[in-house]
């Protein structure tokens, strides 16, 4: 589900870490990068093989001086057999079981127009979990592959119109339709209405 990933008090836009030092969360997340790594003795080139993903640019995602983009992060947790929302919780200081709706994470992609928030109380262990997806009018969203294959995913739109397009196949959903898959390989999600899409993305590790 390309660009800015942040925890982030909502506005934040900047691209890359300003001279006040790089943000918390992107810290946390660079070190914990940098640890899957070197718990499997991959140099940095061949996490750069097995991602797609050049190497000066995981190395400044590891040190913390940019913020990966949702693209980039998607591909690592493939790399590392991760959702998203399980590698964010790693990076979490204590997982908490009931989360106040003030206090789910949310992620903002200014590129694309896209804002994550991830509903479910964040656990590494987690086969489950629900998030809500926002995407401004005419925002278009490609993933290569899935964070793990055979993911689970139900899609429900709360408002607007949102075209889902996995294995060639591109549905069509208005508010209040449902599509489920089983994701083995690249989808998109693209805003089709004039207005913002809103939708509830539950996913099931296999």
């Amino acid at each position: 589900m390309p660009s800015l990933i942040r925890d982030i008090i909502p506005n934040m836009k900047q691209n890359v870490v300003d001279t006040a030092g790089p943000d918390p969360v992107d810290a946390r997340l660079g070190t914990r990068l940098a640890e899957l790594r070197a718990e499997r003795g991959w140099s940095l080139g061949e996490l750069a093989e097995r991602s797609g993903i050049s190497r000066s640019t995981l190395s400044r995602a590891e040190r913390a001086e940019i913020s990966p983009t949702a693209s980039l992060l998607n591909r690592l947790c493939g790399v590392y057999g991760r959702t998203m929302s399980q590698l964010l919780s790693e990076v979490e200081p204590e997982p908490a079981q009931l989360v106040r709706a003030a206090e789910q994470q949310m992620w903002r992609d200014s590129a694309s127009g896209f804002v994550r928030r991830s509903v479910s109380p964040p656990h590494p262990g987690l086969r489950g979990e629900l998030v809500e997806g926002r995407l401004t009018a005419g925002a278009d969203i490609a993933y290569d592959r899935p964070p793990v294959p055979g993911l689970e995913q139900h899609i429900w739109v709360l408002e607007g119109a949102l075209d889902v397009t996995a294995q060639d196949v591109e549905h069509h959903l208005g508010t209040g339709d449902c599509l489920r898959l089983r994701v083995w390989g690249p989808t998109r999600f693209r805003c089709a209405g004039p207005e913002d899409v809103r939708y509830v993305l539950a996913v099931v590790l296999p």
